[in-house]
C-alpha cells in the first residue's frame, strides 16, 4: 500500500541549486507588513472624506436648503447624491494601482472592496435621482415622468449625467455574478472602464447645478481638488508609472521552457531589474506584442525570485492569454503593470512557515520558498497534486530540500476520491487535524496559501480549526 504522503526531507544546510544561502536566526526573525500603517491610514481618510462631506453639506444649510410639499425627499437625495459622488470617487482610487495601498491591503481585497463601495454607491445614486425627482414632482404638482424630462431637458448638464446613470447601471448589471459568468473576462474589462467616464459625465451637473457649488467656495474647492486628485492619481499610476516602467526597463521574452503537461515558464530580460521594486510573492500584469490581442493585461506571478537581469513567471493554460505564452518567442516586446501584491515575505510575523498550494498555485509558494528567512526544517511545503507526473519544479524543490533543509509534502491523489493516497483527511480538501498530525507545532506558524478559490477556503477553514489565527494565513486571490 503506498504511503500516506511523500516527504522529501533532509540534506546538509548550504548554498545549493538555488543558490540561496542558509539564513542566521537573526534575519529570520518575523517581519511586520510596512504596508499596515499605509491601509489604516487609508481607511481612515476614506472615512473622512465621507464625514467631510456630510459636515460641508450641513455648513451650507443642507437641512433648511428647501422647504413645503418634497422637501424631505429633496433634501435626503442631494445628501444621497453627494455621498455617492464621493464613494464613487473612493471606488476609482481603489482601482487605481496607488503602490502603498496595493502594498497594505492586496489586489483582492482591494477589489472587493471597490466592488463593495460601488455598489452603496449605486444605490445612492439611485436614490438621489429618485427622490430629487419625487420632491421636485411635488413641489410642482406634476407628475414623476413629466418632471424628469423637465429636469433632463430644462437644467444644463442634466443629459450628461442620464447618460453617465445608463453607464453605471450597464457596469453594475454586468457586475452581478451572474452575468460575469457568462462574459469572457476581457469583455467585462473593457465595459467596465466606461465606469471611468461615467465619473467624467458626472461632474458638470455637480457643478452647474448643485447646491454645495453654487453657493460654497469651500465645497467647491473640496470637490475640484477631489476630482483633481483622482484624476491625476489614475493618471500618473495607471498610465505615467506602467508606461515609465516598461520603456526604462525595455521588457523582452527571454526563453520559453515547458514545465509540465500544459504549463509554461516564461523568462523575461530587461535593463536594470534590480531597480524594479519586485519580490517573490508579487504578480504583474503583462502584455506580450505577439499580434492582435496583445494589449489586454493578464495578470502572472513571479514564480522565482527576481533577479538584476531577469524575471520568470509560469502559468497554465486555462484560457486565452495563458495558453497563448506556450506560442511566445524570444524577442518579443513586454508591457507591464505592477508589481502587485501582499502576500510576500513582509507580512510573516512567526520563525517557522507553512505553505499550502494547490496544482498551479505552487508558483508563488515556490518563489517564497526562496525569499523567506528560515533555519531547517523551518519551512515547510505542502503541495496539493492529483498526479506527480503534473508536479511542477519539482527538481527544483528537490533543490531547496538540499539547499535549504526545506520539508515538502506532496498530498497527491484524485479529487473527491475515497481511495486516493492521501493523508487522511485531505480525500480531495484539508481538515484542521489532517494538518495538525503533519504539522504538530502548526499553531506557531505563519501559513501562505495559494490555490483554486474554493481549495483556498476550505484551507483558511482547516488552519483556522487547527489553531492558526487569521492574521498569520496570507491568502491572496486572483479571480476576477
Amino acid at each position: 500500500m503506498s504511503p500516506p504522503e511523500t516527504i522529501i526531507s533532509g540534506g546538509n544546510p548550504g548554498r545549493g541549486a538555488t543558490g540561496h544561502p542558509s539564513v542566521t536566526g537573526r534575519a529570520r526573525r518575523a517581519v511586520r507588513a510596512p504596508g499596515r500603517r499605509s491601509a489604516h491610514a487609508a481607511a481612515t481618510a476614506a472615512a473622512g472624506s465621507v464625514i467631510a462631506v456630510v459636515a460641508l453639506w450641513l455648513s451650507n444649510g443642507g437641512l433648511h436648503t428647501v422647504g413645503g410639499a418634497g422637501a424631505a425627499a429633496i433634501t435626503v437625495g442631494r445628501l444621497t447624491g453627494l455621498v455617492a459622488a464621493d464613494l464613487l470617487l473612493l471606488q476609482v482610487l481603489l482601482m487605481a494601482r496607488i503602490p502603498w495601498l496595493e502594498r497594505g491591503y492586496g489586489q483582492d481585497v482591494l477589489a472587493h472592496r471597490h466592488r463593495q463601495v460601488g455598489f452603496v454607491s449605486f444605490w445612492l445614486m439611485a436614490a438621489h435621482v429618485g427622490l430629487v425627482t419625487i420632491g421636485y414632482a411635488r413641489q410642482a404638482d406634476a407628475g414623476i415622468v413629466d418632471q424628469a424630462w423637465t429636469l433632463l431637458t430644462a437644467y444644463p448638464g442634466m443629459l450628461l449625467a442620464a447618460a453617465a446613470l445608463a453607464l453605471f447601471v450597464a457596469v453594475v448589471g454586468l457586475s452581478l455574478r451572474a452575468a460575469r459568468r457568462r462574459l469572457r473576462y476581457e469583455s467585462w474589462h473593457l465595459i467596465h472602464l466606461y465606469a471611468y467616464l461615467g465619473v467624467g459625465l458626472v461632474l458638470p451637473h455637480q457643478i452647474w447645478n448643485g447646491a454645495d457649488f453654487t453657493a460654497s467656495a469651500g465645497a467647491r474647492a473640496y470637490w475640484l481638488a477631489m476630482y483633481g486628485a483622482t484624476l491625476a492619481t489614475v493618471v500618473v499610476f495607471r498610465i505615467g508609472v506602467p508606461l515609465g516602467r516598461t520603456l526604462y526597463h525595455r521588457f523582452r521574452v527571454a526563453a520559453v521552457v515547458p514545465e509540465a503537461p500544459g504549463v509554461t515558464s516564461v523568462y523575461l530580460a530587461g535593463r536594470r531589474l534590480d531597480r524594479l521594486p519586485a519580490r517573490a510573492g508579487h504578480f504583474f500584469l503583462w502584455r506580450f506584442a505577439d499580434g492582435p490581442g496583445w494589449s489586454r493585461a493578464h495578470p502572472f506571478s513571479l514564480s522565482a525570485m527576481p533577479g538584476p537581469d531577469r524575471l520568470r513567471i509560469t502559468a497554465k493554460a486555462v484560457g486565452d492569454g495563458s495558453a497563448r505564452l506556450a506560442a511566445l518567442s524570444p524577442g518579443t516586446r513586454v508591457f507591464v503593470e505592477g508589481p502587485f501584491g501582499a502576500m510576500t515575505a513582509v507580512t510573516r510575523r512567526q520563525r517557522k512557515v507553512l505553505l499550502v498550494a494547490a496544482g498551479i498555485g505552487i508558483t508563488v509558494l515556490r518563489a517564497l520558498l526562496e525569499d523567506l528567512d528560515y533555519e531547517p526544517g523551518d519551512a515547510t511545503l505542502l503541495y496539493r497534486i492529483r498526479r506527480r507526473q503534473e508536479a511542477v519544479f519539482h527538481d527544483e524543490l528537490g533543490g531547496l530540500v538540499r539547499a535549504r533543509g526545506v520539508r515538502v509534502i506532496y498530498a497527491e491523489g484524485p479529487r473527491r476520491s475515497a481511495d486516493s493516497c492521501l493523508p487522511e483527511g485531505f480525500s480531495d480538501l484539508p481538515d484542521g487535524d489532517a494538518l495538525r498530525r503533519l504539522v504538530p507545532d502548526l499553531a506557531h506558524h505563519d501559513a501562505y496559501l495559494c490555490g483554486p478559490p474554493p481549495w483556498m477556503e476550505a484551507a483558511r477553514r482547516a488552519l483556522r480549526e487547527a489553531g492558526v489565527p487569521a492574521k498569520r494565513i496570507h491568502v491572496e486571490r486572483f479571480g476576477w
